[in-house]
């Protein structure tokens, strides 16, 4: 294994509840209902999609997206996953370049990252708001292989994301694709979505990719 890619909300971050709050409390505003079950089926990373498929008309779409960040209490509260900042410092000491892949925005997951402490760990960012592709697309992780000088393909790179699109764009882009548990795919999603692996936590495995290396 050459790198380790990571995706940040609902891998390393505990942040989905506080998304679903700001998505929630946006889409009521314009007359809807959204439960959790929902917004976990919905969810991508291409928000615009997101509030289509809740019904949102196109006109307010745009302007749902504005009053979404000025919602979202994640950048200020949210706290990362048990373990995961430790499994991200095993997997430096261990010789490992490490680099994350994100649909958050800079100023957000920035701030974030500098609370937990994290961007020393994570030298390599590649946001949402970074390039015009999105996830599945595989252009966001293939740019992060390139600026960890690992060259134009992500082959020996693993992605480790909790998202049915984390493993399609890791797919796409020929890297290993590893799926964690979470609300917004099970094990047997992940496995359909494309993820060669599953875990139920970024930091068990971690635990189990450096105890058969």
């Amino acid at each position: 294994m050459r790198a380790v890619v990571f995706d940040w909300d609902g891998t390393l971050a505990d942040t989905l509840s506080l998304m679903y709050v700001a998505t929630e409390e946006v889409v009521q505003g314009y007359g809807l209902r959204l439960t959790w079950a929902d917004y976990c089926r919905l969810w991508t990373p291409d928000w615009r999609a997101l509030y289509r498929s809740i019904g949102l008309p196109e006109p307010d779409i745009e302007e749902a997206g504005r009053r979404w960040w000025a919602a979202y209490r994640g950048r200020d509260e949210g706290a990362l996953l048990p373990g995961a900042g430790e499994a991200l410092e095993r997997l430096h000491a261990a010789g490992y370049p490490l680099a994350l892949v994100t649909a958050g925005h800079r100023d957000t997951v920035g701030a974030q990252l500098r609370r937990h402490g994290l961007e020393r760990l994570l030298p390599v960012r590649i946001h949402g708001d970074d390039l015009p592709e999105a996830k599945p697309h595989p252009a966001p992780l293939l740019a992060a292989v390139r600026a960890l000088g690992l060259g134009p393909t992500a082959a020996g790179t693993a992605y480790v994301g909790d998202a049915l699109d984390d493993m399609r764009m890791a797919r796409a882009a020929g890297a290993r694709a590893v799926g964690i548990d979470s609300g917004l795919g099970d094990a047997a999603a992940l496995r359909a979505a494309g993820a060669d692996e599953t875990a139920a936590s970024v930091a068990a495995w971690v635990e189990g990719f450096l105890a058969g290396v």
